[in-house]
């Protein structure tokens, strides 16, 4: 089977203050979201939310089930799926339909598609899908989304060094869903931070993904209780989980793009708890 998959049991704020430097990147940092001709997964217990990734090079790759985790025929018998491209033009094919899905377009499947397989165009600069999952108790559409069609929030400033376009891609303003929500923020040249001011939503937890990191550089990303924040050093193409409980900010050493994806009670954007600047410690 091409699908690697690894398991994470969530823990509180208490848990989390005892963990070193290596107790963090082991609970929160997922380090290798593409391989060649596979896919890979983390399911974490924070809202049963599944990140991962498929490339695939030298044919197309399947989306099965996996039957020790999900207990299902199909791997979207109980779940939704957003896709977002961040690699070479590809293809998705949901039940027979095929999607082309170029570099920074987003796809949304609903819950109760049996057959997804994902494909390349040009085998030397091949797609790289990242998906992300959540559990579905209902079926909406399958849906493609280009940047064009998300909505746009300019936020920050050059000045502030957090000068950034969010792009709302897989949201309920743009696309029906169960839960899930995606969308991708770009960091204009020279600001390098993102999500800041902070802010926790104890309503939903959140995933990030880096990506258009320039080789040799890194970003540093915060999480932890307003009042006790720590950071992951982070390359390119990595992932992040965020709990509930967590801040979820980053700072690089040059500018980048990264993919945020989110669930949980609600399917409200705006519903966060912002903390100051000056009240981080």
């Amino acid at each position: 089977m091409s699908i690697n998959f690894e398991s994470r049991y969530a823990i509180g704020p208490k848990e989390y203050k005892t963990l070193d430097t290596q107790g963090l990147r082991e609970n929160f940092l997922i380090e290798t979201v593409f391989e060649a001709d596979k896919i890979n997964f983390v399911y974490t217990h924070y809202d049963r939310y599944m990140a991962g990734g498929a490339m695939p090079v030298s044919s197309k790759i399947k989306l099965d089930t996996i039957p020790a985790l999900l207990k299902e025929p199909y791997f979207l018998s109980r779940r939704e799926l957003g896709i977002i491209n961040v690699g070479g033009n590809g293809q998705v094919e949901v039940d027979g339909i095929t999607y082309d899905l170029n570099t920074k377009e987003a796809l949304y499947i609903g819950q109760g598609a049996q057959e997804v397989y994902f494909s390349s165009k040009d085998a030397t600069h091949p797609a790289k899908f990242y998906l992300n999952s959540t559990p579905a108790h209902c079926s909406y559409p399958t849906k493609k989304v280009t940047k064009e069609d998300a909505n746009k929030i300019e936020l920050g400033s050059l000045e502030t060094a957090n000068h950034r376009t969010i792009n709302q891609m897989l949201l309920n303003k743009v696309v029906q869903t169960c839960q899930l929500q995606m969308g991708m923020t770009e960091l204009k040249p020279g600001s390098v931070w993102n999500t800041m001011p902070s802010h926790t939503h104890d309503r939903r937890m959140e995933v990030y993904f880096y990506f258009e990191l320039p080789e040799g550089q890194a970003v540093s990303h915060f999480m932890g209780p307003i009042d006790e924040t720590r950071h992951i050093w982070m390359h390119n193409d990595q992932a992040v989980i965020s709990p509930p409980w967590s801040i979820h900010s980053g700072a690089g050493t040059s500018n980048y793009t990264f993919i945020w994806g989110m669930a949980g009670e609600n399917l409200d954007y705006d519903d966060m708890d912002k903390c100051a600047i000056t009240e981080l410690k």
